[in-house]
């Protein structure tokens, strides 16, 4: 069982209120709350060692190569990864994805495929290449309960599919792919495979080894680490066939007017000065999330979920995103209520009840957009969350549905 109370001393904006009031914080999916121990390795950065790793010989650079070392080890270990080589840091999933997209030397007619939900940076890229170069990007329609069909995707397979390119876990509704199937049929139809993991890293263990992935991409800051950090896996073999999109300072050996080397992996991809605080930050939230365990997390998340799903199903017209059973819905609880603009339902959440949740297309306006569905609010939830919280919110928005 997670220590709550414990826990919850390690992230100070639960210990503060706002006009008299507890803050209750269900907006995780998009940001997740930073522990202590992450704000200090950052600002130990800052105030102890601010220096480049890589490029300077005095001790303060040294120290700070030796951490990013540590931090990228950390990373390759946290998602099972062998060769610390194949991580590569970036600003977050978006940046990953768009590596892989302008580095892959896809060609018109290649096949991209996605699901009907993908986040708009899963699907942008490759819609931005249909333009630019010809590719063809198809969405694989998910089943009436919003879950992946493992049918119709293998029945969708072929040769001419170069890429396949998904969320493992949706920021919509929570639901994960069955990854390690759809990896398997993927090969065997001889495409890639990229999983974009920015919703699964902060909640359920990934081993990129026993996965047999060949992309993988996710970002810290929903994962208790900084914001602007990231990381991109990467089987080596593939990654060093990869020409890099941003190149300059920190990607070469040498130059000379006419001509330059590149370093190799990971060194090629991480052009320009790196955010070494947040990296450094990055890795001990890695270190936080271990301690924690994720059955723990998933058994709490569930609990949450499951007492708020039962809860504001007895709300008239109100409809729940995705499965019913909410232990398919890691810790989001994404709705909508006919007639009912979610964005206000949110803003009363916030003002009356200093209550954090999202409104709106969530980054995936395109499954919005096909269903005619204008809106949801979402509750996503995490392990520092209670179920004196989820009363809260509960009790609150039945309040809000008074009003409007």
């Amino acid at each position: 069982m997670i220590n709550l109370e414990k826990i919850r001393q390690d992230f100070p904006l639960l210990q503060k209120p706002i006009n008299g009031r507890k803050t209750v914080y269900f907006d995780n999916a998009c940001m997740s709350l930073k522990p202590l121990s992450v704000i200090k390795a950052i600002n130990e950065y800052y105030s102890d060692y601010p220096a480049c790793a890589g490029r300077s010989s005095h001790r303060l650079g040294a120290i700070v190569t030796q951490k990013v070392a540590e931090a990228r080890k950390k990373l390759a270990e946290f998602i099972g990864a062998k060769k610390t080589e194949e991580i590569i840091f970036t600003r977050n999933t978006t940046e990953g994805i768009n590596l892989v997209a302008h580095s892959l030397k896809l060609k018109s007619g290649d096949i991209i495929l996605g699901t009907d939900k993908e986040h708009n940076s899963n699907l942008i890229p490759w819609q931005i290449l249909t333009k630019k170069i010809g590719v063809i990007y198809k969405a694989l329609p998910s089943k009436s309960d919003n879950t992946f069909d493992l049918e119709k995707f293998e029945s969708m397979m072929s040769g001419k599919i170069k890429l396949v390119a998904m969320g493992q876990t949706s920021n919509l509704d929570g639901t994960s792919l069955p990854a390690k199937e759809i990896i398997k049929i993927a090969h065997q139809h001889g495409a890639l495979v990229l999983l974009d993991a920015a919703q699964t890293a902060p909640h359920k263990k990934i081993n990129v080894v026993d996965l047999a992935v060949d992309f993988l991409a996710f970002s810290g800051h929903k994962m208790l680490g900084p914001t602007g950090t990231g990381v991109l896996y990467g089987k080596k073999s593939l990654l060093e066939n990869l020409e890099p999109f941003l190149t300059g300072g920190e990607t070469v050996e040498y130059s000379t007017y006419d001509d330059h080397k590149l370093l190799p992996i990971p060194e090629k991809f991480e052009a320009g000065l790196q955010d070494y605080a947040g990296i450094i930050g990055l890795g001990v939230a890695t270190d936080y999330l271990r301690s924690i365990g994720y059955e723990k997390i998933a058994e709490h998340e569930y609990k949450l979920n499951k007492y708020i799903t039962e809860e504001i199903l007895k709300i008239p017209k109100l409809k729940i995103i995705g499965p019913a059973d909410p232990r398919l819905r890691s810790g989001i609880v994404s709705f909508y209520i006919e007639g009912i603009d979610s964005h206000q339902i949110a803003i009363l959440l916030d003002e009356t009840a200093n209550i954090m949740i999202r409104s709106g297309q969530h980054c995936v306006h395109s499954w919005f957009n096909a269903k005619g569905i204008k809106t949801s609010a979402r509750a996503s939830l995490y392990f520092y969350n209670t179920l004196e919280e989820a009363e809260i919110f509960v009790k609150s928005l039945n309040k809000v549905m008074k009003i409007l």
